[in-house]
């Protein structure tokens, strides 16, 4: 289900690293139950920008307008061998913004972590995962509270063929339950799987 009403409005954005702009006045609009897929060369800006629709990072100038709760899957592959975390936990981690009774939660996670491929590992430490199921872990945090806005950076990083698969098909069943979504990718399956492509080119929005 879509609205007319954008999730996301970004007008005008500019940022800056040591004083010199990586981002030149952007505008754009993230809608509703659809996969919006930011595309460009490494160093184009791409990350900064979702940074940016996040509130991760604020901007030189320009504005970001939000409705909805928002979720934030980052790339990182890399943990510290003594994290003390198992994968159920960073999972649940996923909830603490949101208001859910015990047994909500549990039923979350464990979902959560079914749909991207990870059952029997809910006790796995973190730290003892591969590169791919870390990142698989990090995309069943972000969909774990079912935002209403969620912003992926390079989700199929690190990823085999099949859960490269399995990740663009999550994220078109969050926009069919009426999700913004916005995923970084260089994947050229999922560039092309997408509503709408943001591309990106040296910091400026080409067509």
């Amino acid at each position: 289900m879509r609205s007319h009403r954008p999730a996301v409005l970004a007008r005008s954005l500019c940022y800056a690293y040591d004083g010199s702009d990586v981002l030149h006045d952007v505008s754009m609009h993230l809608d509703r139950g659809a996969v919006a897929a930011v595309a460009g060369a490494n160093g184009s800006g791409k990350s900064t920008l979702v940074e940016l629709l996040a509130g991760v990072r604020r901007p030189r100038s320009g504005s970001v307008a939000r409705d909805g709760d928002l979720a934030l899957v980052v790339q990182r592959p890399e943990a510290p061998d003594g994290l003390p975390l198992t994968v159920a936990d960073v999972v649940t981690m996923g909830t603490w913004a949101g208001r859910m009774a015990a047994g909500a939660r549990r039923a979350a996670v464990a979902d959560a972590i079914s749909r991207v491929e990870l059952s029997g590992l809910e006790r796995r430490p973190f730290a003892e995962l591969s590169g791919g199921q870390r990142q698989r872990t990090l995309l069943a945090q972000g969909i774990v509270r079912r935002p209403a806005i969620l912003l992926l950076d390079e989700p199929a990083a690190g990823l085999d063929a099949r859960s490269r698969e399995r990740t663009r098909e999550i994220l078109a069943e969050e926009a069919a339950r009426g999700a913004a979504v916005a995923c970084v990718t260089h994947d050229e399956a999922s560039i092309a799987a997408a509503d709408r492509v943001i591309r990106l080119e040296s910091g400026r929005l080409v067509a």
